[in-house]
């Protein structure tokens, strides 16, 4: 007999810390000070689409998927910052959908009637109540879940909502852990009932080629969200086949589609794995919530490091160094951003400009949640204490054993190998904290007060520290960090120095379009070459290249400067690596042409070119062929 069929969900290996229990310090406080006072804090002065005339606010605009997407990354980014301000644009948004609930606990706008857009709703409400306690919000969700419950089985789910039914699987389940509710298991299996079988499509049936028609199966946000699914599954059923579900759909995704960043293509469909096809924003910051989820249920630190690698270079390449534009489209090998046709399997051609509403609107919607919830998602509950997810700087605080903790995680990571941890106690406690060890990292070393400690990891990647705590004790972990291959099709390379993918960057000429929406649409243009071969000379890359580090500039994804159209000044870390000039390698489609198989014979002199964090550079080469193989 499953659990769920004795009315209880499977237990979870980490639990989520409330909402605002987890604050951004350091590079990171600076990257969601940028995002507040970029896009995510004007953009309801800047889009109608989110303005005070969106149908979820009471008018007759926009009523389906944009406002919701909104608050979804509004309500995470107003608590990990604690800022009025935006507590209040927020509370906005909460108060016209709890005061749209109709008698039959339906609600949101009553011109539009899609089961879709109310998931994202009902996720930006479980947030809120996580992080206010807003006791409206159960029974406001109760009385929706009634309504689905009897309406479903003659209005199922289809099209947008038969895709993504796990993100109404997911509030469910929040729901039933906090009511106990009997019902909602019931309607938790009828939803996933309704929901695109994405286990049998991801293992059995996925495509081996850019796809050419729309298809529910192969819209790369579709996808990013399915991947949820099996661990919603488990709680549902208790299945632990379902986390090898996951691994194996992950693992076919990466074979057939996968990309240096920690992606899966997706210039809007699935697109195979050459480096001049796109990855659509919404799927970058979708796939990073369902990596969290599946972290959070089998805490794996394998998932941590696919967040880290995703968050650190693909959510950070996509959005400007000032958080006040975006890309619908990223190229992993991009050396023009501009207004033109390229290899896209569905894209209009301004779709990798950077600037308030390129292509579609669903990203400039929809990519806030990103760092506000890996934020939270940083450090999580265990039952003896606490877990490291990702070591971003931060301040934590907890409750352990009724006694209050409070942790100071002060690092650079990932653009520095040293993490420092302050523990704060109002007196004695025994507790655990898991470590992670990232996967990518070799001999890391581990010190309590200096006292050097073992740090094995387990078979789910985390060490232990389990001890009677005092007040002020310190912790310190290195993780060092060498330059490492990332294998590629054809005998490319990635390069990657912990949890940061390398890139090339010919330098940008950012050139400002003449249109009047937001903050401003940019063009970005080379200044220098960028076809470029790797030649290690028989060497590793850890021996052949040399690492610089520097203090990370106040935009931390920037190439130092202040201004979009200024030159490069400074960055968080240089790689120095020998290449040499591949003349052959041109343009095709305006995009860099897929790189040649390897090995290359270039007849160019080997000379050391700087490579960059992939996050830092807008334009950049990422996947390099190469001149001798290894």
């Amino acid at each position: 007999m499953t659990e769920t069929m004795l009315g209880h969900i499977a237990r979870t290996a980490f639990k989520e810390l409330p909402l605002g229990a987890v604050k951004p310090a350091g590079w990171l406080l600076r990257q969601l000070k940028l995002q507040a006072d970029g896009l995510t804090g004007h953009l309801e002065d800047l889009w109608p689409d989110v303005g005070p005339d969106s149908a979820w606010l009471g008018g007759g605009g926009e009523d389906w998927e944009r406002g919701p997407y909104y608050l979804d990354g509004l309500v995470p980014l107003a608590h990990v910052l604690g800022d009025p301000v935006l507590i209040a644009k927020a509370q906005k948004w909460i108060e016209a959908i709890l005061g749209s609930q109709r008698p039959g606990g339906f609600f949101g706008p009553q011109s539009n009637d899609d089961w879709w857009p109310r998931m994202c709703a009902l996720k930006a409400l479980t947030q809120h109540f996580d992080a206010t306690g807003d006791a409206r919000v159960p029974p406001f969700m109760t009385a929706y879940f009634r309504h689905q419950l009897a309406h479903l089985p003659g209005r199922p789910l289809s099209e947008w909502g038969e895709a993504r039914g796990q993100e109404n699987v997911l509030t469910v389940l929040w729901l039933h852990q906090r009511t106990g509710e009997p019902f909602l298991l019931e309607l938790a299996d009828l939803i996933r009932g309704q929901t695109l079988d994405w286990a049998d499509y991801l293992r059995n049936r996925l495509i081996q080629t850019p796809a050419d028609t729309f298809d529910h199966h192969t819209h790369v946000v579709n996808v990013a969200m399915s991947l949820k699914g099996p661990a919603l599954t488990y709680l549902l059923t208790g299945e632990a086949g379902q986390e090898q579900v996951f691994r194996e759909s992950l693992a076919n995704l990466d074979r057939l589609h996968g990309m240096v960043n920690g992606m899966f293509s997706g210039d809007e469909w699935l697109a195979g794995t050459g480096p001049q096809h796109g990855v659509e924003l919404c799927a970058v910051v979708e796939l990073m919530y369902s990596l969290e989820t599946q972290v959070r249920v089998f805490g794996d630190g394998a998932d941590a490091d696919r967040l880290e690698l995703v968050a650190f270079n693909a959510l950070a390449a996509t959005l400007s160094a000032d958080m006040r534009s975006h890309q619908y489209h990223q190229q992993v090998n991009q050396v023009l951003c501009t207004v033109d046709q390229r290899d896209w399997t569905m894209s209009s051609d301004d779709a990798n400009i950077f600037g308030l509403e390129p292509h579609f609107g669903c990203c400039t919607a929809n990519l806030h949640q990103g760092w506000p919830k890996l934020t939270r998602a940083a450090w999580m509950a265990t039952p003896q204490g606490l877990a490291a997810v990702s070591y971003v700087p931060c301040e934590v605080e907890a409750e352990i054993g009724g006694q209050r903790v409070r942790l100071t995680v002060q690092t650079d990571y990932p653009f520095e190998e040293t993490v420092r941890i302050g523990v704060q106690l109002s007196g004695p406690a025994h507790f655990a904290l898991d470590l992670r060890i990232p996967g990518w990292c070799r001999e890391a070393s581990l010190s309590v007060n200096g006292e050097a400690l073992g740090c094995t990891p387990n078979a789910r990647g985390f060490a232990r520290v389990e001890r009677r705590w005092q007040d002020g004790d310190r912790i310190e972990l290195t993780l060092p960090m060498t330059v490492r291959a990332l294998p590629r099709p054809g005998g490319a390379l990635g390069l990657a120095l912990g949890p940061l993918v390398l890139a090339l960057s010919p330098g940008e000429l950012w050139t400002k379009l003449p249109t009047p929406e937001g903050f401003g649409d940019w063009e970005i243009r080379n200044r220098r070459s960028w076809n470029y071969a790797l030649d290690f000379g028989g060497q590793d890359p850890a021996s052949a290249c040399r690492v610089e580090r520097f203090p990370v500039p106040d935009l931390p994804f920037s190439l130092g400067a202040s201004r979009p159209d200024a030159g490069v000044t400074e960055v968080a870390l240089r790689v120095h690596t020998p290449a040499r000039r591949l003349p052959d390698w041109l343009l095709e489609r305006n995009s860099a042409a897929s790189p040649p198989p390897s090995p290359v014979n270039s007849q160019q002199p080997v000379h050391h070119v700087q490579l960059v964090p992939y996050g830092c550079a807008r334009l950049r080469i990422a996947e390099f062929p190469v001149q001798t193989l290894m």
